[in-house]
């Protein structure tokens, strides 16, 4: 304890990244359905505790319903709260030409849509493309997310037909420094059960005070041609999350997370492409980190956003995570939020909307992001804030890879010396993943098996077993990848966590189909 105490210490001394500027709360707008009281309660609850002025809430009667027309979109959400900017003068609006008008000055920055007010509109089979125009992936579609089609309220006058390019797209400064006037960026709180949304806001708040630290857990999918840019993202991910010192596992192959497989201290996921969630978020007793981001990549991952089992928000919010995004319709893979620059820019200290709004190529699409919208997750990757002992692990292995990443040799030294004093199973776990990362299968594996001997809880050793398997399936050694399955199960076959040793090893080594059975001749009725 007093080597990883002395980490800390010296953290002090390689602080590189700084905390981004946090968002205005007078430039904060909070949107509910004044028909439903506990809408408005929520907006009440989430400016209060963001110090948010009460009168930034803005409340419109709207549908009950999580998807609206076109039509009730534009009478009931677009044109009532344009009025209402209007009127509390916070734009300008002038006329640009050709029938178009942008918003030349804009005191609101971000808008808050929260749980009750709808959020996919859907398409109107009735709208026809110009004449002249044709048509392509993205002007076929109408339908969009509410929040998308909000991002871009101070522009009037331009079609519908395709989304609209985002200028903020990529940028790597605050958005209060952007000097864009003609967006908003637009988040929402919203979850199946208002108890949901409420624990995401305290999450959020609370963890801003300590940062976000403990391990990420990213799921390639390797679906071949065309496919490849999202795994590409995956693979960025993992490398920068190594060079920052954030200890990560990847899962490689073709099939997702297994079922009940042993995540631990799962503060970060990213991972794609199935159409509901499945392995180890299905099982019930699954938490991740308090204010964790989990994003899984899919066309409908959003489309039933309230539904605590259907598709991916739902069920990822309900298992704790605070923050995600996601898509209510089509959005096509490039329109996607690009999970790489996403990753980026909130490890870099930006808060969770403006992050994600760097990361999508436009507006006026499919795209919503969920979760307080101010929240910072690692604002505090420099090493500040305030230190509880469950992140003790994962400050110090942060330290380590920032003040002797260059010096690897002394870099594993420290961290297995931490290993040793603290007997702390979880840094032998952190360095054989990094040695795995790096192609190093023989130190990785006399490191796991280390870990595996400090381990004592039955998931805990699961996991070590599963990561094992994986430098077998590395190098490409089948065999040996059963045969370690194998003696897991005899091991561990007590605890639930093991389902997912079995259905690698269904996968790896497939039972016999069952013997056929011989057919019965039908007694003839003659």
């Amino acid at each position: 304890m007093k080597f990883i105490t002395l980490l800390l210490i010296l953290l002090t001394q390689f602080i590189a990244l700084g905390a981004k500027p946090s968002i205005d709360r007078s430039s904060v707008v909070v949107l509910y359905n004044s028909a439903m009281p506990a809408s408005k309660e929520l907006a009440q609850y989430y400016a209060e505790k963001r110090n948010i002025p009460i009168g930034n809430l803005v409340g419109l009667s709207l549908p009950q319903s999580g998807k609206i027309s076109r039509e009730q979109y534009v009478s009931q959400v677009q044109e009532p709260l344009r009025k209402y900017f209007h009127d509390k003068n916070w734009w300008k609006i002038e006329d640009v030409g050709e029938g178009i008008q942008v918003a030349t000055r804009n005191k609101i920055r971000v808008l808050v849509c929260v749980y009750g007010v709808p959020y996919g509109v859907n398409q109107d089979v009735a709208l026809k493309l110009p004449d002249g125009q044709k048509p392509n992936a993205f002007t076929k579609l109408n339908c969009a997310s509410v929040d998308s089609e909000l991002a871009a309220l101070a522009i009037g006058g331009v079609p519908i037909y395709e989304p609209l390019r985002n200028k903020y797209f990529k940028q790597d400064v605050s958005f209060s420094e952007s000097e864009n006037s003609a967006y908003m960026l637009v988040g929402r709180i919203d979850a199946p059960t208002i108890d949901t949304c409420k624990r995401m806001i305290n999450d959020s708040i609370e963890v801003e005070n300590t940062g976000l630290w403990g391990m990420a857990y990213l799921d390639l999918a390797y679906k071949g041609k065309g496919y490849k840019v999202g795994d590409d993202w995956l693979d960025v991910i993992e490398k920068k999350n190594w060079k920052m010192g954030i200890p990560t596992t990847v899962d490689k192959n073709k099939d997702t997370y297994l079922t009940n497989y042993p995540m631990r201290d799962a503060a970060m996921y990213f991972g794609w492409y199935a159409g509901n969630v499945n392995g180890p978020f299905r099982n019930s007793k699954f938490k991740f980190k308090k204010g964790a981001v989990a994003v899984h990549l899919h066309s409908f991952s959003a489309s039933d956003l309230r539904n605590p089992k259907s598709k991916w928000v739902g069920p990822l919010l309900e298992r704790g995570a605070a923050a995600t995004v996601g898509n209510v319709y089509e959005p096509y893979l490039t329109g996607s939020h690009h999970f790489d620059i996403l990753h980026d820019r909130l490890i870099k200290g930006y808060s969770l909307v403006e992050s994600a709004y760097m990361a999508i190529p436009q507006v006026s699409w499919q795209n919503v992001v969920i979760g307080d919208p101010l929240y910072q997750p690692y604002k505090h990757l420099a090493g500040t804030g305030e230190v509880i002992n469950e992140d003790r692990t994962y400050r110090a292995s942060r330290m380590a890879f920032k003040a002797w990443g260059d010096d690897l040799r002394t870099l594993i030294d420290k961290l297995r010396g931490a290993g040793i004093k603290s007997e702390d199973a979880r840094f032998f776990e952190v360095i054989g993943l990094f040695r795995r990362y790096q192609n190093r299968p023989n130190d990785a594996k006399v490191l796991f098996e280390a870990a595996d001997k400090i381990y004592t809880s039955a998931p805990d050793k699961v996991r070590i077993a599963m990561h094992k398997v994986d430098l077998f399936l590395d190098e490409r050694q089948k065999d040996k990848a059963i045969i370690q399955c194998k003696a897991a199960l005899i091991k561990l076959k007590e605890d639930p966590s093991v389902l997912a040793i079995k259905a690698k090893l269904n996968i790896l080594s497939p039972p016999p189909p069952p013997p056929a059975q011989p057919n019965k001749k039908t007694p003839s009725k003659n």
